[in-house]
């Protein structure tokens, strides 16, 4: 096992807390007081003290670094020194009717040399307050889940393969599209799964569960994590012209280190039906 530095130790230490929080949270549900942020995008109280517990933690281990939030939005720290990606409940809309099935993501994100924006993600990890589970990486350390290691999946079969996806929802995404997608993959691969939850659907491809992913729409703290996890377990992440970027939002492409061109393959041609 691979030693844990003291960032993932900070970010866990975080995640945990807040999760903690989150269970108490979620086994009284329909206590919650819950406001309407827009069409089918709903936040709950339970997630911005998850967000303020995240915030307290990790800027008291980190006074001078940036954050930027899903709904706190973009805090400036000091420009030569690394920023948090915090997504502090991935699955919202999963955790507000009872379903298990929601994270915490916190990935860090380094400055460009050239002082232009933002470069590399060197850490990220996605904490499941549920199942307990830690799925953790480092840039070039590997991809771990507590203290095992993680490989994508060895299967080299798409009718072996089990896919996950992101559904376009109400003022979310382009149904058009998916549908294309869906249409040209379904047929050729074990089953596709829509479980709610990007960061999570990335750890799980990352863990060997899934053999890919594909989702548009997104923002960063939702994918800046998992895109690690993905690499440091040995697959691929591109958007829809395979380019590879620190992270993905618009559009992201998981796969194994088998699949993942194939897979790539099937979603242009679709989309150019």
């Amino acid at each position: 096992m691979a030693a844990i530095s003291g960032l993932i130790r900070v970010m866990e230490k975080a995640a945990r807390k807040a999760g903690g929080r989150l269970r108490r949270d979620f086994g009284e549900i329909e206590h919650l007081q819950v406001s309407r942020k827009g069409p089918s995008d709903f936040v709950s109280k339970a997630d911005q003290a998850s967000e303020r517990t995240l915030w307290d933690e990790l800027r008291a281990a980190r006074p001078d670094w940036g954050f930027l939030f899903e709904e706190g939005g973009e805090i400036e720290g000091d420009p030569d020194k690394p920023r948090f990606i915090v997504d502090p409940l991935d699955g919202t809309t999963n955790f507000l009717h009872g379903m298990p099935h929601f994270a915490i993501s916190i990935a860090v994100q380094e400055p460009r040399l050239d002082g232009r924006g933002w470069g590399d993600v060197i850490a990220g990890l996605v904490y499941q307050p549920i199942t307990d589970e830690s799925f953790w990486a480092e840039k070039a350390r590997g991809a771990w889940l507590q203290d095992r290691r993680l490989r994508v999946s060895s299967r080299r079969h798409l009718d072996e393969s089990l896919i996950a996806t992101g559904i376009p929802f109400a003022g979310h995404g382009d149904a058009g599209e998916w549908t294309k997608i869906y249409h040209a993959l379904a047929p050729q691969v074990a089953g596709i799964r829509r479980f709610g939850s990007a960061a999570l659907d990335l750890a799980w491809v990352a863990a060997g569960r899934y053999e890919g992913f594909w989702e548009a729409d997104l923002k960063p703290w939702d994918t800046a994590a998992g895109c690690l996890l993905v690499r440091e377990a040995g697959g691929f992440v591109s958007d829809w012209k395979g380019r590879s970027l620190p992270y993905h939002d618009s559009e992201i492409l998981a796969g194994n280190d088998a699949l993942h061109t194939r897979l790539h393959k099937i979603l242009v041609n679709a989309l150019k039906a």
